[in-house]
């Protein structure tokens, strides 16, 4: 069946978020945090080890391995495999993958895992060897890292269309609000506005509570067909859309839009949907500015009217917009490429009951985004998911 356009996902369940509890550090390496986000999985799912035939894996800290290194380190034996290094959009990149692989019948159940550790060096040494483009662009000045580019694109952004430090403040305050209702995010203390523009500054504009905070941890999720998530017993939510872009509107300057820009309209037509439609939004946020252009991007309001928008709006998981409902990498913590599953697994459990405290009410359609690979002035892959509650 088509729709949009394309081959549509309908028929594709995903089953069983995982979480495997973040930390801020760790001496344990992206291999066992991996093992215990598979054992989460088979210990959920009561499957066993061998009726996962299919697999994914993200992760910046697995090197030298890839995907296939995991399957000996943990004993598996896959009939098809993947391995998604892109970080924030691994995750609408890793279902999207699984969801055909399982509708051409390579696999029957896929294990979607992304994993990172973070030590004293990690971080430095990850992003030594992230980009040779923004390598090139930014260490000849002395700079290096994502703080200051995103400085970049945020001063930009804030010329360009009259945005404030107040405007992205809304943002990171409401997912604040949202983390203090799921266990698994760090940070556990209200933050207000006045907190938040007080913070010191990273890289003007850039203050303390823009920027994420690096941890280890790991995020996990099952993909198969609707038939047998429901033969297996598993709550499941529905694929309704999917779609990603590489390296959109490069000739801009700098980035002021992305990807989703290009797709969103066969987003919603493979979802029979619109942007009015959607529940509550699970945006990739390395930094409250680019939260702001998803809005813009995935039709939610126009293009340089983000700043009105959350003015105007409420983002917390009870308010008129529910938004990261998890709180978001801004308030959980950042694992690594976890970070690009955190958005779908905590969309699985809205959609499946499994959100507790911060449950968005009556919650039938959610939208989950993906966006990754930083260099200089721009991320290159960008992608997005609907996901729907089975009948």
């Amino acid at each position: 069946m088509t729709r949009g356009g394309r081959m549509s996902y309908e028929g594709v369940a995903v089953a069983v978020p995982v979480t495997v509890p973040y930390v801020r550090y760790s001496t344990h390496n992206a291999h066992w945090f991996i093992g215990q986000a598979l054992h989460a999985l088979l210990d959920a799912s009561h499957l066993a080890k061998q009726q996962i035939d299919g697999l994914t894996v993200s992760s910046f800290s697995l090197a030298p391995d890839t995907a296939v290194g995991v399957t000996q380190h943990m004993g598996l034996s896959p009939r098809w495999l993947d391995h998604i290094p892109t970080g924030g959009a691994s995750g609408v990149m890793a279902l999207r993958r699984a969801a055909r692989a399982v509708q051409a019948g390579d696999a029957d159940i896929v294990a979607c895992v992304a994993a990172d550790t973070n030590h004293v060096d990690s971080f430095r040494l990850t992003l030594g060897s992230f980009s040779q483009f923004a390598r090139d662009a930014s260490y000849p000045y002395g700079s290096g890292g994502p703080n200051s580019i995103f400085a970049f694109i945020t001063a930009n952004y804030m010329r360009t269309y009259g945005a404030t430090r107040e405007d992205f403040g809304r943002i990171a305050v409401a997912q604040r609000a949202n983390a203090l209702n799921n266990p698994n995010a760090l940070f556990k203390k209200p933050l207000t506005l006045d907190e938040y523009m007080g913070a010191r500054p990273i890289a003007e504009p850039i203050h303390l509570f823009d920027c994420v905070m690096p941890c280890a941890g790991a995020e996990a999720f099952l993909v198969m067909r609707e038939p047998k998530a429901r033969e297996l017993g598993l709550p499941h939510a529905l694929v309704r859309g999917a779609i990603e872009r590489h390296n959109a509107y490069a000739d801009d300057p700098i980035f002021v839009r992305g990807g989703w820009r290009v797709d969103r309209d066969e987003l919603y037509a493979q979802a029979d949907a619109t942007p009015a439609d959607v529940d509550f939004v699970q945006t990739y946020d390395d930094y409250p500015v680019i939260v702001m252009t998803q809005f813009e991007d995935l039709g939610f309001c126009d293009k340089g009217s983000g700043p009105a928008f959350v003015r105007a709006q409420t983002l917390t998981h009870d308010g008129t917009f529910p938004n990261n409902t998890s709180g978001g990498q801004l308030s959980v913590g950042q694992a690594g490429a976890a970070g690009g599953f955190l958005g779908m697994t905590e969309a699985i459990r809205q959609l499946t009951g499994q959100a507790g405290a911060r449950a968005v009410k009556d919650a039938k359609l959610g939208l989950v985004t993906g966006f990754g690979m930083v260099t200089y002035d721009r991320c290159l892959c960008t992608g997005a998911v609907i996901l729907g509650t089975a009948p």
